[in-house]
């Protein structure tokens, strides 16, 4: 079984107080609660340090078509 995140967000005056961070780490959580195996996640280029570095996610292919 897959779980996804999909447009994480805080509001603007609250970020970098670790809020996004500690959100994706429930989803892990609970993801992995519900037995799921994977947890993707798709994001824009200035995303990738926040959920590479900070959250533990890792690069992977994937495929994408634009209907």
């Amino acid at each position: 079984m897959h779980a996804f995140v999909l447009d994480t967000m805080v509001r603007a005056g609250s970020a970098r107080q670790g809020i996004g961070t500690e959100l994706v780490a429930v989803a892990v959580a609970g993801a992995r609660a519900a037995g799921c195996e994977w947890l993707h996640v798709d994001f824009d280029d200035h995303l990738r340090q926040f959920y590479f570095d900070a959250c533990g996610f890792e690069p992977t292919n994937a495929g994408l078509i634009k209907l």
